[in-house]
C-alpha cells in the first residue's frame, strides 16, 4: 500500500510518467479531473498535506510545454481546485471551531492560545494566507486555522484568490518555460528543489520585517503641556 503510494507520488512529479498516465489512463477530461482533485485535496482536506504541491505544479507546467496540456485549461482547473480547497478547509475549521472553543484547557490545549490566533488572522491573516501557498504542510493547515479563528470570509476569500492564483501562475509558468531546457530535464529533482527553496524567499523576507518592526523600539512621546527644556 505504501510503496503503490509513493509510487503514485513519484508519478506525480515526473514528466515522462505524468505524460504516460494522462495518455494511457486519464485522458482528455479525465486527466484535468486528476489535476483538479490533487490541488483540491491538498489545499481543503486535511488528509492532504504529503501531496506534492510546488513539484506536483512544475511538473505540470512542464508537461503542457510538451504539448499534452493546454495551459490555459490547466490555469483555470488549478485555480478553481485551489480556491474550492481553501474554502472547504475554511468551512471545516468555522464549523469545528465552536467545539474547540468550549475545550476544556489541557496540556495540548490553551483557548488563550486561539483567542490570540483569531487576533492575529484579524491583524496579519491576509498576508499569512498568501505566503502559505508557497509553503508545503502549512498550504493544507493554514485555511482551515483561519476558520478555526473565524476570520471573516470575504476578508479570507479575496487573500485566497491572490494566494491561489500567484502560486498556481507561478510555479506551472516556470515548468512551462523551462521544461524544454536539456539541463532542466537532466536534472529534474534538483530543479524542483531550487524552485520550492526559491519560493521560501518571499516567507523568509516579511518573517524578518516582522521581526524588525518587533524589535524597533517603541517611539518615546512627550506628555501633553510638557515642554523640554
Amino acid at each position: 500500500m505504501l510503496e503503490a503510494l509513493i509510487d503514485f507520488l513519484r508519478t506525480l512529479t515526473t514528466p515522462e510518467r505524468l505524460i504516460k498516465l494522462l495518455t494511457t489512463v486519464f485522458t482528455g477530461w479525465l486527466g484535468y479531473a486528476l489535476l483538479f482533485g490533487v490541488v483540491f485535496a491538498e489545499t481543503g482536506l486535511l488528509t492532504g498535506f504529503f501531496l506534492p504541491g510546488d513539484s506536483f505544479l512544475f511538473t505540470v507546467g512542464v508537461v503542457a510545454g510538451a504539448g499534452q496540456l493546454r495551459l490555459e485549461w490547466v490555469w483555470a482547473v488549478l485555480m478553481t481546485a485551489g480556491i474550492l480547497g481553501d474554502s472547504t478547509g475554511y468551512w471545516l475549521g468555522r464549523r469545528t471551531g465552536p467545539m474547540i472553543f468550549r475545550r476544556p484547557d489541557s496540556r495540548f490545549f490553551k483557548r488563550e492560545h486561539l483567542i490570540r490566533s483569531q487576533q492575529f488572522y484579524e491583524k496579519y491573516g491576509g498576508r499569512t494566507i498568501v505566503l502559505a501557498k508557497f509553503l508545503p504542510i502549512l498550504r493544507t493547515f493554514v485555511p482551515f486555522l483561519a476558520g478555526v479563528s473565524r476570520m471573516r470570509y470575504p476578508r479570507f476569500v479575496a487573500f485566497s484568490i491572490c494566494g491561489v492564483v500567484s502560486w498556481v501562475a507561478t510555479i506551472t509558468t516556470l515548468g512551462y518555460t523551462l521544461g524544454g531546457v536539456p539541463f532542466v530535464r537532466r536534472h529534474f529533482d534538483k530543479v524542483i528543489l531550487v524552485i520550492i527553496v526559491l519560493s521560501l524567499i518571499p516567507v523568509i523576507s516579511e518573517s524578518l520585517r516582522a521581526r524588525r518592526r518587533k524589535d524597533a523600539p517603541e517611539p518615546v512621546s512627550t506628555p501633553a503641556g510638557r515642554r523640554d527644556s
